[in-house]
């Protein structure tokens, strides 16, 4: 699904974006990654957990900027509908296929169904459909009634606690044993992907959608406002409802969102503007390309055993004496990141941009 209209800006953000989910996901030594780089362990928001919130963030604007002019212009709503629920289920496959990968080649005890690109492909279907069926009010209003209606939820269920939360119980329930942490003493679990922790995510990716039509109507004050207005308030919901990554709490639902409108309204002045430098559009237009190749070369890696030993050789060896343990598990994920960089600029070069 190809978008009538294109920004430099969009591209670079959804690039940096991927390069930071690559950097904060491949450390060269778990056990020693400076705090940025790692997520909260519950309540809190580091600069690691705006990078998910981000991505949905981009993908509301996408929806935006490649979907909604269809449909001002008279295109067939039907056929638009169709596409928009086709591109859904390959990305929910595509996740599916990588986690049964990862099961495979990983020798996992169990398969897990959720995960990063399974709610990113319900999120779309979901936003993708209301961009076609509905207009900026009624948006608005489901908005609020999802982030409102989510804090209800989960207050009545009486905690925000680690495995009692309504969303952890409900992801015990519903997987058991194939949730993401699964503590088989206690047999409860729970999924930062789960499906009650969506409600609130398909609330970004609808954020998204509204600042992306703000951005193609050129009303970039509006957006500046409307991101002060965000960061406001999340942080003054934050104070009952705390920011949580883990549960996507409504509070941090509207904060990362803040974020991402600055982050949207700067890179649309600067570049679409000023014309600096789109950095991070060779990831921006191979983001799927560049997310699940990582992955597939870590789980490879991984498997034959070449991980550890390219760490050890290439980085921790020689450095951990001079600089101790932090330094080169940052440099190997720098590395990293630097090897896919030069793959999607050898590919964007070539006019190579994987779809699904």
């Amino acid at each position: 699904m190809n978008s009538t209209q294109r920004f430099a800006s969009v591209d670079a953000l959804r690039g940096l974006t991927v390069a930071a989910m690559l950097l904060v996901n491949d450390p060269g030594d778990w056990g020693h990654v400076y705090w940025p780089l790692l997520h909260s362990e519950w309540n809190g928001c580091t600069p690691t957990d705006l990078v998910f919130p981000f991505f949905l963030f981009i993908v509301g604007v996408s929806i935006a900027l490649g979907i909604v002019p269809r449909v001002e212009a008279g295109s067939d709503v039907a056929v638009l509908r169709r596409a928009v629920l086709l591109r859904a289920a390959k990305i929910v496959g595509l996740g599916l296929i990588l986690h049964a990968l990862a099961f495979w080649l990983l020798d996992k005890p169990w398969f897990r169904p959720w995960g990063v690109l399974q709610r990113i492909g319900l999120c779309f279907a979901v936003v993708g459909l209301l961009a076609l069926a509905t207009r900026a009010r009624a948006q608005w209003l489901l908005i609020a009634a999802l982030l409102l209606g989510y804090w209800a939820l989960l207050a009545a269920g009486g905690s925000y606690a680690p495995w009692d939360n309504l969303a952890s119980r409900l992801d015990t329930a519903m997987l058991g044993p194939m949730a993401y942490q699964f503590d088989p003493t206690t047999g409860r679990g729970h999924d930062p992907e789960g499906l009650l922790s969506t409600l609130p995510s398909i609330a970004t990716t609808l954020l998204g959608l509204r600042a992306g039509d703000w951005l193609r109507r050129g009303q970039t004050r509006r957006l500046l406002l409307a991101a002060v207005i965000a960061l406001a308030l999340g942080l003054a919901w934050s104070q009952v409802f705390p920011f949580n990554k883990n549960l996507w709490t409504s509070s941090y639902a509207l904060w990362t969102a803040g974020w991402a409108m600055l982050a949207l309204a700067l890179g649309h002045v600067l570049v679409d503007g000023r014309r600096w430098p789109a950095v991070g559009r060779s990831f921006g237009v191979n983001a799927i390309a560049a997310y699940a190749g990582s992955a597939i070369m870590v789980y490879v890696f991984a498997a034959l055993g070449w991980w550890e030993p390219i760490y050890s050789v290439g980085f921790s060896d020689w450095m951990t004496p001079r600089f101790g343990p932090y330094l080169p598990s940052l440099t190997f994920a720098l590395a990293f990141v630097a090897f896919w960089w030069v793959v999607v600029r050898w590919m964007d070069k070539r006019g190579w941009h994987v779809k699904v």
